[in-house]
């Protein structure tokens, strides 16, 4: 047998024979005193044994439990049974987001879509660890879509080298690599282009609803999704917008420049306006309107063009992007997801947030605190 099965001498085989054993003038050999009647026993026993089937089916179905402890058990059904029922509770009251979020060591996941990202996952890293906010308490969960470059094997270096740290306090919770392809493909030079956002807007909901759906668990109090070229905030971020107790609430994204020069990015995020709202109105709400776009004017006031001299006083919006929206995890929880069919008009993050109101949470953005966005095409 293998080497890790059982093991017989020639001896061993002498005892499994089906006669009892004998010397070579064919006479019974046995030790004498009390030795010699334990092996005598045993010998008649094993005789016993292979006479009688039922006994022989079930010295074969011990050796055979024996055999896979030794090997593991095939796939570990003797260690622990895939049969085996493995009873989870948890209480969902205690993920609860209040503005004491560090303080409180509330849970946060980060959530982050990948596509050609191998530039960015450096400088994304370093910016998240320089996050007031402790590290165990941080999750982050990535999916990786449609990529042609060396995103995947840059992430997973830099996942295993985190891993790796010998300072505890610099791991984080979790992270989660997922991989999922939807076949679409946009070159970087056009993936802005106005009459491709209805298409381009409804692959990336459903990118970000599975990346929600595989991600978010019980512990978590807190969603933020950040995009990977989001590239300078500040550490206490967090920190501020937590302290806002919104269910949905955004800071103000910029462009910045080489030349250290910054104007507006984010323009999914918005307030609407008597004209937007007329507009909305003539097209109905399965005509998807994208906004900040010289091709189709919306006339809504958005977030980019408010006065940034305000500190953290927020505004009420209609409509968010995705840059750096942080979310209370109860309202994905509820159900708030990111549509891939327009809701009244609007899909993806912004539709997120139309339903998000329709379901009774509040949607803020905060024109003062300021994140920046790389400058791409």
């Amino acid at each position: 047998m293998s080497q890790r099965g059982l093991h017989t001498s020639s001896g061993d085989r002498r005892l499994l024979s089906s006669n009892p054993p004998s010397n070579e003038l064919g006479t019974v050999s046995t030790p004498g005193g009390a030795l010699g009647q334990i092996v005598r026993a045993s010998d008649g026993l094993m005789w016993l044994l292979f006479h009688s089937r039922t006994l022989t089916v079930v010295f074969s179905v011990i050796a055979t439990v024996f055999v896979l402890n030794l090997q593991g058990g095939g796939a570990n059904c003797w260690n622990r049974s895939d049969a085996d029922t493995m009873i989870v509770k948890a209480d969902l009251g205690n993920a609860i987001a209040t503005p004491m979020g560090r303080q409180a060591q509330e849970q946060l996941l980060i959530l982050t879509p990948l596509r050609n990202a191998e530039k960015y996952l450096d400088e994304y890293f370093d910016n998240i660890g320089k996050l007031n906010y402790p590290k165990n308490l941080i999750s982050l969960a990535f999916l990786i879509s449609d990529t042609t470059d060396g995103t995947v094997k840059k992430l997973n270096a830099i996942a295993a080298s985190i891993a790796a740290k010998a300072d505890k306090q610099k791991h984080y919770h979790t992270i989660t690599i997922l991989i999922k392809d939807f076949h679409f493909q946009l070159p970087e030079t056009i993936r802005h282009a106005y009459e491709l956002q209805p298409t381009r807007r409804s692959f990336m909901a459903r990118a970000r609803n599975y990346l929600l759906t595989s991600a978010l668990n019980e512990k978590h109090a807190w969603v933020l999704w950040l995009d990977v070229d989001v590239i300078r905030y500040d550490p206490d971020v967090l920190t501020d917008l937590m302290t806002i107790n919104k269910d949905i609430v955004v800071p103000n994204c910029l462009r910045l420049t080489q030349g250290w020069e910054y104007y507006g990015y984010e323009r999914n995020a918005w307030a609407h306006t008597e004209q937007s709202l007329a507009l909305a109105e003539k097209m109905g709400p399965d005509y998807v309107t994208v906004g900040g776009y010289h091709e189709f004017p919306t006339f809504r006031y958005h977030l980019v063009d408010m006065p940034t001299h305000m500190g953290n006083a927020y505004v009420p919006l209609d409509a968010i992007g995705g840059t750096f929206t942080l979310v209370k995890a109860r309202v994905h929880r509820e159900g708030a997801n990111f549509p891939t069919y327009p809701v009244d008009g609007l899909i993806e993050t912004e539709g997120f947030a139309a339903m998000a109101k329709k379901m009774g949470f509040e949607v803020v953005g905060v024109p003062g605190i300021l994140v920046f966005h790389a400058e791409n095409n």
